[in-house]
């Protein structure tokens, strides 16, 4: 049997407000989001490693950009996808540890979605 070579601690839960539930809730099942459990002004959802995203209502954001990025295998693919989909993309940007861009989800945040550099794809 290997021994787990996984960090001790991940991220559990992530809060993000939205003036937008419904486009919030459509655009991260649209993007592979699980579902958890919502109410009428709730929506939760899991990410890869179980991290869950909270996402409240709110009558204003109070800053656009989101204070976590995303991470994905193929940010290629995920651009075409994201953007296939009709939201607003930016250009990739290509740098020396991850290449990335920001999506604009329906709420009104801003977030970065990374290229990968786990060091074993293996390892989740």
């Amino acid at each position: 049997m290997s021994k787990d070579e996984r960090p001790d601690i991940w991220v559990g839960h992530v809060s993000l407000g939205t003036t937008d539930l419904e486009g919030s809730k459509k655009f991260l099942e649209d993007i592979g989001l699980r579902h958890e459990f919502e109410t009428e002004t709730m929506v939760i959802k899991e990410l890869r490693g179980g991290t869950h995203i909270i996402m409240q209502e709110k009558d204003a954001l109070e800053d656009a950009d989101a204070y976590f990025d995303f991470m994905v295998e193929d940010v290629d693919q995920a651009w075409e996808k994201m953007s296939g989909l009709g939201y607003d993309v930016s250009e990739i940007s290509r740098g020396k540890i991850h290449d990335t861009f920001v999506v604009t989800e329906p709420g009104g945040n801003r977030i970065r979605v990374n290229s990968s550099h786990v060091r074993d794809h293996n390892i989740v």
